[in-house]
């Protein structure tokens, strides 16, 4: 199963039988049979078919729409029958069990960033290095022991300051600047990386999360309304590191991202462009179609990480004395 990625402005996707065309300026991009393909990400102005759309939906295949920055405008999704059991099944969680996995979440995304900048360490023995990765234990031991999830945002903003502050030292191209973490809008090149590749993942996180049946409102650790999906803003915690973040860092220390080429300045923001947009999401898939050994015996692709933590969190809502366990790097 793949995900089918409509980056390039002005793409036409239409229908052949059980194939899907993506063809532009009258030149056909690639084909997939419909049956391979998983979800269909639009970005900007692309066109498709009445036709596409409803073969898409017949085989539960979700159309996002975003905007060429990657905010996420909507999803298409089949009607789903009968009555959402899972919706009734998360509301009734208890404050007692929202908070443990709450907890669990922010314990690893601590944990899984320490580790990323420990390998970075073994690389460059820096001294800020060394003080983050210290500073993130501290904060580990603290949120094992929050008793509301104030105190949890509290510990994750603070490990997260920590974290990027020692990230930037990491960063070998002297053409990318990172000091800190900065999102709306981001305001160098490296944030702009950062911000679109967050927003990738939390958008393929959102579609499995619908997928599987869960509410995607209904969270444990960030707040949902009409307009946030939380769940999504959830589960994505426990990936930033070991899927966005260490992409980022291979795409700019390896010099595959151009900074006069790949990004463009607008409205007080540094984004990606068609080009900038095109290499990331080229190095995204080729990310997560790497197979990982995991606690299974067989290895498996990154792809299948996500839809292995999200059932688990369906898992943990049938049964709530089950933990949600979150990923961990090793």
């Amino acid at each position: 199963m793949k995900t089918l990625y409509i980056s390039q402005q002005g793409c036409y996707l239409s229908l052949k039988k059980e194939t899907l065309i993506v063809e532009r300026q009258r030149q056909i991009l690639t084909e997939v049979q419909i049956p391979l393909v998983e979800q269909i990400l639009i970005f900007g102005k692309s066109q498709i078919t009445t036709q596409a759309i409803r073969a898409c939906i017949w085989q539960n295949i979700p159309i996002v729409y975003l905007s060429r920055m990657g905010y996420c405008y909507g999803r298409l999704l089949p009607l789903e029958k009968g009555y959402r059991q899972l919706t009734r099944y998360q509301q009734q969680l208890s404050h007692g069990e929202r908070l443990a996995v709450a907890r669990e979440i922010v314990i690893s995304k601590l944990k899984n960033s320490r580790v990323l900048l420990q390998r970075q360490q073994r690389k460059r023995d820096l001294i800020r290095l060394s003080q983050a990765i210290a500073s993130l234990d501290y904060l580990v031991t603290k949120a094992k022991n929050a008793n509301n999830t104030e105190q949890l945002l509290g510990y994750e903003g603070a490990g997260a300051a920590s974290y990027f502050s020692a990230l930037g030292e990491v960063i070998t191209n002297r053409d990318f600047v990172f000091v800190a973490r900065c999102r709306r809008p981001p305001g160098n090149p490296v944030n702009a990386l950062f911000s679109f590749g967050y927003q990738v993942l939390w958008n393929h996180l959102l579609a499995l999360i619908e997928l599987q049946g869960l509410d995607p409102y209904q969270a444990c650790l960030h707040q949902g309304t009409e307009r946030h999906a939380a769940l999504a803003s959830d589960l994505i915690e426990e990936f930033r590191a070991p899927i966005v973040d260490s992409l980022v860092l291979y795409l700019v220390n390896r010099r595959v991202m151009n900074v006069e080429e790949d990004f463009t300045y607008h409205q007080g923001g540094c984004y990606l462009n068609d080009s900038g947009r095109k290499k990331y999401l080229k190095a995204f898939v080729q990310r997560m179609e790497e197979k990982l050994q995991t606690d299974a015996e067989e290895k498996q692709p990154r792809w299948d990480l996500l839809t292995q933590q999200v059932k688990l969190f369906k898992q943990f809502v049938y049964q709530p004395t089950q933990l949600y366990r979150p990923y961990l790097i090793r």
